[in-house]
């Protein structure tokens, strides 16, 4: 008779992926019309040349239903049931009651567990592993996670330094219960942060420090800030280092990598992890030039767009790696599976 506390947990496999991003394009010309800038400033500082923006009324949770959706529609084992979700968003449609709930009903899940993270930039990779533990407690056998932002809501429209990299969108991926060496299985996560480096990426209003207050007008507060240059400095090592321990547990090597997927954030951020961990920036996917920087919503619409435009193929060996406002970080690996076409 087997022992049962010797049996290996479930491993966690990517089955389905989707994003979505609203209609409205704003491009680097259109900016540099309200704002101190110009394409050739914005595009060789950051490798962005236009960005979505949510229409008036479109938000989060519009963005997550959509995103939602077509991860489940696109499954590769025809399933679109989940017993779980999990959301993240800096930009919720309400302090509360969370947004997953919401989510959940409408795209008609049932009565099943939903719940937000906040992790900002770093939220996929935080949403995977808190999805990677409830499939190995048995809490969960499906899990659909969506990362979705509006972070037009919160950008300064005078500040070039958010207001230019941002972007509004939705990213989702369906994961199940499976086996450690089959395609699509994730290995373990590697998670970080850093809270004395709490003040570089924030939104001081709305919260405990800011409570409401009827006569308040908008402040700097209300918008985002970030201290882009030791964000910068900040990030490259963090994620440097939680590649090679993401990598290290699964048992990887380096030249084992068959692509990259970073938080979209800086294109000489992502160039820059590359050189700092000795791997062609040629395995390293780039949607950033076509949709900013979307927080949460980064790496799983990254991975979207990787599968739709044939960047990722089956079999290959994939890190993911993330930095954000927290100061948070983290990284992951998995075996990119065989998944159905999407049109691009």
């Amino acid at each position: 008779m087997s022992n049962p506390t010797s049996a290996r947990p479930p491993a966690m496999v990517l089955v389905g992926v989707g994003g979505y991003l609203p209609e409205r394009i704003v491009t680097n010309d259109d900016l540099s019309k309200v704002m101190d800038t110009s394409d050739e400033w914005i595009a060789s500082r950051t490798g962005i040349r236009e960005r979505r923006v949510a229409a008036e009324g479109q938000t989060s949770l519009h963005l997550a239903v959509e995103a939602g959706r077509e991860a489940l529609k696109a499954t590769n084992d025809g399933r679109t049931d989940v017993d779980a979700l999990v959301l993240a968003t800096m930009t919720p449609d309400r302090l509360c009651p969370a947004t997953a709930p919401d989510v959940a009903a409408e795209l008609g899940l049932g009565h099943i567990p939903a719940f937000d993270v906040s992790a900002v930039c770093s939220w996929f990779v935080y949403a995977a592993a808190t999805a990677q533990g409830l499939i190995a407690a048995g809490t969960a056998q499906r899990v659909l996670i969506i990362g979705t932002e509006v972070m037009s809501s919160f950008l300064n429209p005078e500040d070039r330094n958010t207001a230019v990299i941002f972007g509004d969108g939705a990213g989702a991926v369906v994961v199940r219960a499976g086996e450690p060496d089959e395609p699509g299985a994730f290995g373990p996560f590697d998670l970080g942060a850093d809270g004395g480096g709490s003040d570089l990426i924030t939104v001081n209003g709305f919260g405990g420090r800011t409570p409401p207050e009827p006569t308040r007008e908008n402040t700097d507060d209300d918008y985002l800030f970030m201290a882009g240059r030791e964000v910068y400095r900040q990030a490259i090592p963090a994620m440097a280092e939680s590649s090679r321990v993401a990598l290290a547990a699964r048992g990887w090597e380096l030249g084992d990598l068959d692509a990259v997927i970073g938080h979209q954030a800086n294109v000489r951020i992502l160039d820059a992890v590359c050189r700092e961990l000795g791997i062609d920036t040629s395995i390293s996917f780039v949607n950033l030039d076509k949709v900013g920087n979307t927080s949460g919503a980064s790496i799983p619409l990254a991975m979207t767009h990787a599968h739709q435009q044939g960047f990722t193929t089956a079999g290959q060996r994939v890190l993911l790696t993330a930095f954000g406002a927290g100061l948070t970080w983290g990284s992951g690996t998995l075996i990119w599976p065989e998944l159905p076409e999407m049109p691009a």
